[in-house]
């Protein structure tokens, strides 16, 4: 049996100083904060669904962002995987989306918290490695 695979995005203001959250409607996570994503279909292109699944939640299309591969996690227990992917705005944008509540939020923040933030401290995991990565992947740096 395939895995099922699952995209997170991590999409940044243009000035890469806050990020877009979402307020989980449904379990897993409900009333919790997590990044936008979903579900990658049988025999889609993996970049195409991460563009695919940011345009459904948040209106943000391709011309808006430049997404980059950051890191997948792979769940054998579960049978499932996610890819990471992080991009900055190239120009300011009011997401909107039908499914959860869209939420821009400061950096400066306990991404490990279990009771707020999704993910079992995955959130806080990623923003470390975009902070890594963050000239090559958002042309900024943040620390």
């Amino acid at each position: 049996m395939d895995m099922q695979g699952y995209n997170c995005i991590a999409v940044f203001n243009p000035d890469a100083d806050k990020w877009l959250m979402c307020m989980r409607e449904k379990e897993p996570y409900k009333g919790m904060l997590n990044l936008v994503g979903g579900k990658i279909e049988p025999d889609e292109g993996h970049l195409l669904a991460a563009y695919r699944e940011l345009k459904e939640e948040t209106a943000i299309t391709r011309d808006d962002i430049d997404l980059k591969h950051l890191m997948d996690f792979f769940y054998p227990m579960d049978n499932c995987y996610v890819e990471v992917y992080v991009g900055r705005l190239n120009k300011p944008f009011k997401p909107h989306g039908d499914e959860n509540k869209l939420i821009w939020t400061d950096l400066h923040r306990n991404f490990f918290d279990l009771k707020h933030y999704a993910g079992e401290g995955n959130i806080g995991h990623m923003l470390e490695h975009i902070k890594l990565h963050s000239a090559e992947l958002l042309g900024k740096v943040i620390k």
